[in-house]
């Protein structure tokens, strides 16, 4: 029965373009003040990023994505003596967007715009994502990019994205919402 419900879910698909694609680059923060005591609070710097998305372009103008990145950050502990610490922390991140293009499916150089929502579960230094470790947040997503097809299976695509969600962990004194910026670049095989 499963096998049945999987492929008539699948035949949309059979006739939309897949892309499927790895990349890395960087994830830039700002308003990190996670809050804390007055003592000590807690901030995080940015880090590198890896990313793998999947994207199914439904029509000429517009497809559909999905995909997971892994963060390698710092979390900061700024002591009330005026010291800092740093441990390495992670931002695990899924996320779903629909993107919109100026250009035809099958263009060479295709800009895009895109929008959508994600999760980021923030694990803090000691914890396992795994084991139920973590700080699990949702927010909202936006941005754009460029693909550039550079054979008829391969492609480039450089992505530039800001998400933004509350703070993790609940802390006191915490206010206002993370972003977190994307800058990117992946390549992609294209079925």
């Amino acid at each position: 029965m499963i096998r049945i419900l999987f492929v008539l879910l699948a035949i949309p698909v059979w006739s939309q373009a897949l892309e499927m694609a790895v990349g890395g680059g960087q994830s830039r923060l700002s308003n990190t003040d996670l809050g804390g005591a007055t003592a000590d609070n807690y901030s995080l710097k940015g880090g590198f990023r890896v990313v793998m998305r999947m994207t199914f372009n439904s029509g000429d103008f517009k497809g559909h994505e999905t995909g997971y990145a892994y963060n390698r950050t710092q979390l900061v502990t700024n002591g009330g003596d005026g010291t800092a610490t740093q441990q390495g922390m992670a931002i695990h991140q899924g996320f779903y967007n629909y993107l919109l293009y100026p250009t035809r499916e099958g263009t060479r150089i295709r800009p895009f715009a895109t929008g959508g929502v994600h999760f980021a579960n923030y694990v803090p230094p000691g914890a396992s994502a795994t084991s139920g470790g973590g700080s699990t947040k949702f927010g909202v997503n936006y941005g754009g990019g460029l693909k550039i097809r550079v054979s008829e299976r391969f492609m480039l695509r450089f992505d530039a994205r800001q998400y933004t969600n509350p703070k993790p962990f609940g802390l006191s004194n915490s206010r206002g919402w993370i972003r977190m910026n994307e800058y990117s670049a992946s390549l992609a095989f294209v079925l």
